[in-house]
C-alpha cells in the first residue's frame, strides 16, 4: 500500500464550509500521490474549536465541547471524503464526551473506509497535560483493525511510547502513530517509541504531526514534528528504519510505500527475529541476574 502521513497545521477556521473545505484539499492531495491510505495527527481537529468563538476556543474546558459537538459532522464529512477519493483516513483525534466513560472526555480517533465504514480506537494513557488540567480521560481497549489493505493498528501519541501497547497490537503490519507535541523533545519521545515499536514487532508504524503555532487555542498553542514512516531495520528494509521522513515543522504529506509481504518475510525469516522471540524475555515479576546477561 501506499501511505501519505500529514504535518498538519491548525487554522482558525471561521465557518464549518471553510473547515470542510481545508480537509477535502488536503484529502484530495493526498489521494492523488496514489495513497490508499492517509493519516491525520492527534488533536488536529481542535480547529474546530473556532466555529464556537475565539474565547470558547482559547478556553480549555470550552473547546472540549465545542469540538465535541461537532464530531458527528465531522465523521459523516470524513465519510464522504473516504467514499469520494477511495481512500482509507485516520481523522485526526478528537475529544468526544462519551457517556459511557463517565463525565469527561476520551481522545478518540477515527478510521474510515473507501466504503464510508467507521472504526474507532480511544487513547489509552493520558499525558500529564491531558490529566491535569484538561481532565481527558482513558476510553476503550486497543483493536485491531482487519482492513482491505491489511491489519491496521492505531496508538495515539503517547500510546506509541508503551511496548506492551505494541505487543497487543502485534498481529498489525501497520501502526499508525498521530501525536500532538509541543516541543522537540516531545516529538522525539514518541518518534523513538514509534521506532521501537516497528523493531519490536516487526511491522511498520506511521507517525503523523501537528505543526506549527495556534495561539488561539491554548490546548495546541505550540506544535513541533513531522511525517515520519519507519520499519525495522532488517531484511528487506532501509537499513536506518526510516522509510520517509518530512522536514520539521513544514506542511505537508510524507509519502512511503509499503510492502506487506516484506514484513511477512521478515517476521518469518529476518536477520532478527524480535517479534517471535518477545516471549522468550522474563515474566514481569521475573529476576534477571547479572550473570544471566552475560
Amino acid at each position: 500500500m501506499r501511505v501519505a502521513t500529514a504535518a498538519y497545521p491548525l487554522d482558525p477556521v471561521e465557518s464549518w464550509d471553510a473547515y470542510a473545505e481545508k480537509l477535502e484539499r488536503w484529502v484530495a492531495s493526498g489521494a492523488k500521490t496514489g495513497a490508499e491510505l492517509l493519516v491525520f495527527p492527534e488533536y488536529g481537529i481542535m480547529e474546530l474549536a473556532m466555529l464556537a468563538g475565539a474565547k470558547v476556543a482559547n478556553d480549555l474546558e470550552g473547546c472540549l465541547h465545542a469540538v465535541s459537538d461537532r464530531i458527528p459532522d465531522a465523521d459523516s464529512l470524513h465519510s464522504d471524503l473516504a467514499t469520494k477519493y477511495k481512500v482509507h483516513i485516520l481523522a485526526a483525534s478528537a475529544p468526544v464526551f462519551d457517556a459511557q466513560y463517565g463525565e469527561r472526555p476520551v481522545n478518540r480517533a477515527r478510521l474510515f473506509t473507501p466504503t464510508g465504514a467507521m472504526g474507532i480506537q480511544d487513547k489509552q494513557i493520558m499525558t500529564r497535560f491531558e490529566r491535569d488540567p484538561w481532565g481527558v480521560v482513558p476510553g476503550g481497549p486497543l483493536r485491531l483493525f482487519d482492513t482491505a489493505l491489511g491489519r491496521i493498528g492505531v496508538l495515539i501519541c503517547y500510546d506509541a511510547e508503551y511496548p506492551l501497547f505494541g505487543r497487543a497490537l502485534s498481529d498489525a503490519e501497520v501502526i499508525l502513530v498521530p501525536s500532538c507535541t509541543e516541543a522537540l523533545a516531545g516529538y522525539w519521545r514518541v518518534r523513538v517509541g514509534a521506532m521501537a515499536r516497528a523493531l519490536e514487532q516487526q511491522c511498520v508504524t506511521v507517525m503523523s504531526s501537528i505543526v506549527g503555532p495556534a495561539p488561539w487555542c491554548e490546548a495546541v498553542d505550540e506544535n513541533t514534528g513531522m511525517g515520519g514512516v519507519f520499519g525495522p531495520p532488517d531484511t528487506g528494509f532501509p537499513s536506518t528504519g526510516v522509510f520517509a521522513e518530512g522536514t520539521l515543522d513544514a506542511p505537508g504529506w510524507t509519502i512511503a510505500d509499503i510492502d506487506l509481504g516484506a514484513i511477512e518475510h521478515v517476521r518469518r525469516d529476518g536477520g532478527v527475529l524480535n517479534r517471535a522471540h518477545w516471549d522468550e524475555q522474563p515474566a514481569r515479576d521475573g529476576h534477571v541476574t547479572p550473570e544471566a546477561l552475560r
